[in-house]
């Protein structure tokens, strides 16, 4: 890791990232994208260690509270925030100026600020979301080989419910041929609605690569699954979409089981409800 002073930290659309670069070593993570402009190594973490305080700044000259999102391009909670503690100095900020705030994180490390997250949940809204991807354990090890595993992301979602917390699940990547099956796909769903999730993420039944994720990740099929990256090529050939097979199938599972048990999926609601400061469930079934 390495320190850096930031500019700026606060997104047009109240969006953050502490962080840049991530050590979770996720083999299909769009954040190695050559497109980001990433110039250190991808592992050599910058620390934005001013991050907190250009926080508080901006919040403080909004005219009215918002709902401030993080860990769409970086974890928040990487294991050197057990040391730098710099994104719970950006929840103590979001709390004092009486905002809310959307967490996306793969690691329970997040347990930590419980209590700071419930105190931000009384006062506006808390929201807190993991990434399932693979329901088996063993292809999770390989698929995001440092991070807590999914059953570990469930039992944080399970316990953040019990608490009082609002929790979602970004149900993606689903990867073409590795676990785009009916059976994984429920046994994620099986989590989503034991863990009292209220909102899931999904924009489709597949993966997307480009510049530089593409590389990595071929890379990684040819280590784990020698074969799989030839058949990739043949499939999806440069394309950015990567759709599965059976997106199809998968797709209408996945909005029939949320329907039963009354849970938002579809993408446009879902990010509305994330980025909404109203403590409120939107209802698509009526």
């Amino acid at each position: 890791m390495h320190e850096v002073l930031a500019k700026s930290i606060l997104s047009a659309h109240n969006g953050i990232n502490v962080y840049r670069g991530c050590t979770h070593d996720c083999i299909y993570c769009d954040s190695r994208s050559t497109c980001y402009q990433m110039d250190h190594a991808f592992e050599d973490v910058a620390v934005k260690v001013n991050a907190a305080e250009l926080l508080e700044d901006a919040l403080r000259r909004k005219r009215h509270p918002c709902m401030v999102g993080t860990g769409s391009m970086c974890d928040p909670y990487l294991p050197l925030e057990a040391e730098t503690r710099l994104t719970r100095r950006c929840l103590e900020a979001i709390y004092r100026q009486g905002c809310g705030v959307s967490v996306l994180t793969k690691s329970d490390l997040i347990l930590r600020d419980l209590e700071l997250l419930e105190a931000i949940n009384t006062q506006a809204k808390a929201v807190v979301c993991t990434t399932f991807t693979t329901f088996d354990e063993e292809l999770c090890r390989i698929l995001e080989p440092n991070v807590c595993t999914t059953r570990r992301r469930f039992e944080m979602l399970r316990t953040m419910r019990a608490r009082g917390i609002h929790t979602g699940v970004w149900l993606c990547p689903i990867l073409p041929f590795l676990n785009d099956t009916e059976e994984n796909l429920r046994g994620l769903l099986g989590y989503c609605f034991d863990a009292g999730v209220e909102v899931i993420v999904n924009f489709g039944m597949g993966v997307t690569l480009r510049d530089g994720d593409r590389q990595y990740f071929y890379r990684q099929l040819d280590r784990h699954f020698p074969g799989m990256r030839q058949r990739y090529i043949r499939t999806f050939g440069d394309a950015y979409q990567c759709p599965s097979p059976r997106a199809k199938e998968l797709s209408a599972i996945l909005r029939e089981e949320c329907k039963k048990h009354n849970v938002i999926c579809e993408p446009e609601a879902a990010m509305a409800y994330l980025s909404a400061l109203e403590d409120r469930q939107l209802n698509l079934f009526t």
